[in-house]
């Protein structure tokens, strides 16, 4: 049966004067919401705004459980809270919120002794970002066993979807690994710098740390380099560059899917 009123149409318009106060503890609730009998108004929306603000900070320590794990749940939620309220999300969809959450942590005030938390929290986005890459398959090492030695340097490679590079001048790769885990965390001696290489091969995303030189190579073969260019640019930052590691140990973890002709 046909109903006899139209749909109603959704207003964008009342929706822009809806949402900011969602995120904003500053904005009042707006003066077109109602309530049964006009009862709690306020109270209500301050409710609903108090629930959007929780399930946003909750999905952003669904996104960076090392983050969280480093800083304390009290320290997380409270830099997140501000966050939260300086970044409203642009997507419907929750796993896309929080992209530059590191670059906020980065910049926040009572972050500064821990240096190494944003490019942590930049593996975490990667392994996100890899997770949910398209799936293909990746490129066997077998595939360069037919390709003569003269013709190497010309080659030209096709990174996998899930490809992702993190440099950082911290031990950010043993940092994430430490406090990805349930178990106690030991503490780190180390302080070099590591470069991440976040793939998926399959159905679990690997982090692995690159050995030197390796983010230049693989930085310049995502960008269509030739292998003897992305080479001679691995070697002019470290002298200590190994082609034959390198490219054993990214081929090993998935992160081509091809061969470029």
């Amino acid at each position: 049966m046909q109903s006899e009123h139209p749909p109603r149409m959704f207003d964008t318009s009342y929706a822009c004067l809806f949402a900011p106060g969602l995120t904003n503890p500053a904005v009042a609730a707006p003066a077109d919401v109602i309530a049964v009998h006009g009862k709690g108004v306020v109270n209500r929306y301050n409710v609903y705004r108090n629930n959007v603000t929780v399930s946003l900070i909750d999905a952003l320590a669904a996104i960076y459980p090392a983050v969280q794990r480093i800083t304390g749940t009290e320290f997380f939620r409270a830099m997140a809270r501000f966050y939260v309220r300086a970044r409203p999300p642009a997507s419907p969809l929750l796993f896309e919120y929080g992209r530059d959450f590191p670059d906020f942590i980065a910049s926040y005030e009572y972050a500064r002794e821990m240096p190494w938390l944003a490019d942590t929290a930049r593996i975490e986005r990667a392994w996100l970002d890899a997770y949910h890459a398209e799936d293909l398959p990746a490129l066997a090492a077998e595939a360069l066993a037919h390709i003569d030695l003269s013709d190497l340097g010309q080659l030209r490679f096709k990174p996998h979807p899930a490809t992702r590079i993190v440099r950082s001048p911290y031990p950010a790769v043993s940092i994430f690994a430490m406090n990805r885990k349930d178990e106690p965390v030991s503490p780190l001696c180390s302080s070099d710098a590591e470069d991440a290489l976040v793939t998926r091969p399959g159905q679990d995303v690997i982090v692995s740390r690159l050995p030197a030189g390796g983010a230049v190579l693989l930085g310049a073969l995502v960008m269509g380099e030739t292998l003897g260019a992305a080479v001679q640019m691995a070697f002019e930052e470290t002298d200590s560059f190994d082609l034959a590691a390198n490219l054993a140990g990214m081929l090993s973890v998935g992160a081509f899917t091809g061969i470029r002709h």
